[in-house]
């Protein structure tokens, strides 16, 4: 009996220790941690939709596919820029509060577009105010740039960087060699300021649309004439809607490129470095590019007599120079003082 006792201790004894080391080990026992949290998500791939409305033959599409190559590179892949050309996600009208309510990633709206909402950056858009890209780029890497980026001050956008179209020109279905050509007749033009006095100035009507709706309007004789740069003019084919144009290079065109800051700040240190890196080379690479682009669009045209092309004359400029005057004095205190000693210091204008 004594030792039937024992067995039935000896048994229950057992089966406890085999509960506790089977069971109770694992509730008090933490598996030890080799993986840091803050690395947690690195791992994942992050996908930027970058969205813009002109072709992909462009100065801009190419730079765009351009830096969207140079990322993949220096992420390994882990940055993806997907690239929406052609206004195929948003146009001109909508791409920037899309932008700003993180519908989409990045964009690059022309200067004269932002203009209204950054005036400092109405700089850009005074008729002549650059004698040409290396003006422009010497304004960008200095004081004036770094300015002009201070400006853009909106919570949720940042910019990165100001990439080249090149230099406009004016087209019509008839010559426009004087400011007296210009009379009466109605342009389409980006929605600025600065744009619409540089026509009321010549005499002429104004009215914004998209870029992506140009042809047709010019198609449907809603507009007589336009301002655009020679890449654009040749891969919109405006040719086919408008018989004349004047080389004045009267005026620049480029991209301000954006990214909403809500995406900037959710990539990693290295990320950004490689989307930096990527934009400086990008930016380099168009500024020399977009003046080539513009060159060959123009003989090709010639070469095709795609239209009648007049170059501008120094007599004619002056004229030029003359009716736009009073548009200096017009915005410079919307402009800012500062801006435009910054902008004088580079220029022999005499405004």
């Amino acid at each position: 009996m004594k030792s039937l006792r024992w067995l039935i201790v000896f048994l229950i004894s057992g089966l406890v220790l085999s509960i506790g080391i089977g069971f109770g080990f694992s509730f008090t026992m933490q598996k030890p941690k080799y993986e840091d949290e803050e690395q947690a998500g690195l791992n994942q791939k992050v996908i930027i939709r970058f969205s813009h409305v002109v072709a992909e033959s462009t100065p801009k599409g190419l730079a765009v596919a351009r830096f969207a190559e140079l990322v993949r590179q220096k992420t390994n892949g882990m940055v993806e820029i997907r690239v929406y050309p052609n206004a195929t996600l948003y146009n001109d009208a909508t791409e920037f509060n899309a932008l700003q309510q993180d519908q989409v990633e990045m964009i690059a709206p022309a200067t004269s577009k932002l203009s209204a909402r950054y005036p400092a950056w109405m700089v850009m858009d005074l008729p002549y105010a650059f004698r040409d890209e290396r003006m422009v780029g010497e304004a960008m890497d200095g004081p004036l740039g770094k300015l002009l980026f201070q400006a853009i001050n909106d919570p949720n956008v940042k910019g990165l960087a100001l990439w080249d179209n090149g230099f406009k020109q004016m087209t019509s279905n008839e010559p426009l060699r004087n400011p007296d050509d210009f009379k009466g007749k109605t342009f389409r033009i980006m929605a600025s300021p600065v744009l619409r006095s540089q026509f009321t100035a010549l005499g002429a009507q104004a009215e914004s649309y998209g870029f992506d709706d140009l042809y047709r309007q010019l198609e449907m004789g809603s507009v007589e004439g336009e301002e655009n740069t020679l890449s654009n003019i040749y891969s919109k084919r405006l040719y086919q809607v408008q018989k004349h144009m004047d080389v004045s290079n009267h005026g620049y065109l480029g991209y301000i490129v954006l990214i909403n800051k809500t995406t900037w700040n959710r990539l990693s240190d290295k990320q950004r470095q490689a989307i930096q890196e990527a934009m400086t080379e990008t930016t380099a690479w168009v500024r020399h590019y977009a003046h080539d682009i513009n060159n060959q669009a123009l003989a090709e045209m010639k070469n095709r007599h795609l239209m009648t092309i007049h170059m501008q004359t120094d007599t004619e400029k002056q004229a030029w120079q003359r009716a736009f005057s009073p548009l200096y004095d017009q915005y410079k205190d919307i402009i800012g003082e500062q801006v435009l000693t910054e902008w004088r210091k580079l220029s022999s204008h005499p405004y």
